[in-house]
Parts: C-alpha cells; structure tokens; sequence
C-alpha cells in the first residue's frame, strides 16, 4: 500500500509540474513575443549547452512535428525547419538566424542518433576470418603496433604480443565485434608512436616507466602488465555504453559543428586509452591473468567526472573493469 500511495504521489507530482511548467512558457511567450526555440537559441551561446535545451524542448513539446524532428534523415532537416517555423508563426525574413542555428542544433541531435546506430552496425558484425577486408585490417593492426617484426603466420601465439589471448585474435573480438577491431586499428594508425609506447608500457613497465627504486619502493612485481589489445576491447565497450546512454552528447555538440562521426568516436576511445593508461602507470593498478579474483581496475571508476572532459559518469566507468576471461 505505501509503495502505490509513493507512485501515486510521484505521478501526480510529474504531471503537475509539467502543467505548471506549460503555464510558464505560455507566460513567457506572451511577455516575450518568442517561442521556447526562440529564447533558447538568442539567450544560449552556441555549443552543448544549445543543442541540449533545444532537444530536450523538441522531445517534451505537444506538437507531433517537433517531437519527431529529432530522428528525421539528415536530407529533411531543412525542411523540417521550414515547417518548424510556420508552425511557430515565425517569419524567416525577419529572424534569419533562427533557422540558421536550428539547422545546426538538429544536425547536431541527428547526427548522434546515426552515431548509435553506425556503432551498434559495427559491434553487432562478427569477425570472419574468410572476409578478406577483416583479415586485412587485422594483419594491419600487427604491423601498425610490430612494425620492425614480422608476423609468422597467420594463428600463432605471436599475438598474445599485442594483448590478444590466444594463437587466433577472431575469438576475443565477439565480445563488441569488429567495432572493437576498428578502434583498435584507429589507435594504432592514427597515434601510432603512442599506442607502440603504451604497448611496450603494458609488456614492460618496470623498464619504461620506473626506476628500479621506484619498483621496489612501491612493492609492485616486475612481471605487472597488461594485455592491451583486450584492454582495447573493453575500453570500446566503455566507449559504446557512453555513447548509447548519451553520456558524450556533450562532448560531441561541443566539439562537432554539425554531425558527430565515427571519427570522433573513435578520437574518444584512443582518448579513453590514453585516460586509462596514464591512470593505471599513476595507481598502481595491475591485471593477473593466472587465477581469479581478479587484481584489475577497480578505482578507475572513481576519478572525478571533471577530469575525463567528456561527462565521464561514475556508474558506466564501473565496466572498464578488465574482464580478461570473459571477452
């Protein structure tokens, strides 16, 4: 009983609150002579912060055309516009750049919906070992990461080099798919002397990173590492999750003009690894692949949201946890 009468109370408290918030803007309208889209995109710089209140009004109006202008195709969106703004009453002669930042607002919220939906393309394609681009991209991956050693064959234990399990690297992509392949392989081309250091930190920290006094002082064994390429794929899936639950959005609207791609989310993830790199050599964070419990990073979740720069959240931090058996 005390369970409904607290619903009860919280759904009588939302539609209240939504019947006092369309007063409000009823009341601003007539005081201001502007709709909400007016006031917002003339009173907000732009950036996140715009494109944000400009999704969250199109999502919450009444109006059926703006609620669903936030998942039209990219080619409707100027026309979208035009409707948005005869539905306003708005005259384009005499408020120009309205439609000129609501264009880019909505190809901004357009632009990441496709996002997902690209990713979520990637993480659901399986790696095939006949398909001919994959192998390639996968051979490239050894030669960006190896560059001055050859790969003998195509299964050898060669792999567990670059951080991979076992002889044949396809059985750890299942976990996110080739999108865990393609982040990788974007690591390796794009910042190549800096996943090559990373790789050799993940091998040989004690060498690269520490004095032997530092070891010693700090208790840590010198065999401490990490395997980097699943380190990689858990890191995409990090990635992934802070997409999908809209967690980059303000990353993204901030540094993308029009339509985020999967450039910038790729650009994250070597960010992401870099980000849990530098915090793993800082915290004295190790990875045992011999017997569980695992030793892993179970404190990155805890580095305050600030300091990520993209609106790390806490609770999807948790996942970067590195599950080395269970990719």
């Amino acid at each position: 009983m005390k369970h409904f009468l607290r619903m009860l109370i919280q759904v009588c408290l939302y539609f209240y609150c939504k019947f006092l918030w369309r007063c409000l803007k009823f009341v601003m309208r007539k005081l201001t002579g502007r709709c909400e889209l007016q006031r917002i995109c003339y009173n907000t710089k732009p950036g996140a912060s715009r494109t944000m209140k400009i999704e969250t009004s199109l999502r919450d109006s009444k109006s059926k055309l703006l609620q669903t202008s936030v998942s039209v195709h990219p080619d409707a969106i100027e026309k979208t516009i035009d409707d948005i703004m005869e539905l306003k009453k708005i005259n384009p002669d005499i408020n120009p750049q309205l439609g000129i930042s609501l264009q880019a607002c909505l190809l901004q919220i357009v632009g990441y919906r496709n996002l997902i939906a690209d990713v979520e393309k990637l993480r659901r394609e399986s790696y095939d070992s006949d398909n001919p681009q994959h192998e390639e991209m996968l051979l490239k991956l050894w030669k960006f990461l190896k560059p001055n050693t050859p790969l003998e064959s195509r299964i050898s234990k060669q792999w567990c080099e670059i951080g991979f399990q076992g002889d044949d690297p396809k059985t750890d992509f299942r976990g996110m798919g080739l999108l865990g392949l393609y982040n990788l392989q974007y690591f390796a081309e794009r910042d190549a002397a800096a996943a090559q250091q990373v790789l050799s930190d993940s091998l040989h920290p004690k060498c690269s990173k520490f004095s032997k006094a530092e070891w010693e002082k700090k208790r840590m064994d010198k065999a401490i590492g990490y395997s980097f390429a699943i380190v990689g794929i858990n890191i995409t899936d990090l990635a992934y999750n802070l997409l999908v639950s809209g967690a980059l959005k303000t990353h993204f609207y901030n540094i993308a003009p029009e339509a985020p791609t999967l450039s910038h989310f790729q650009q994250t993830f070597c960010y992401l690894m870099h980000e849990f790199h530098k915090f793993w050599i800082e915290g004295n964070l190790f990875i045992v692949d011999h017997c569980p419990p695992y030793k892993s990073l179970s404190e990155f979740h805890s580095i305050p949201r600030h300091e990520f720069g993209i609106g790390f959240p806490r609770e999807i931090s948790k996942q970067v946890l590195v599950r080395e058996k269970k990719v």
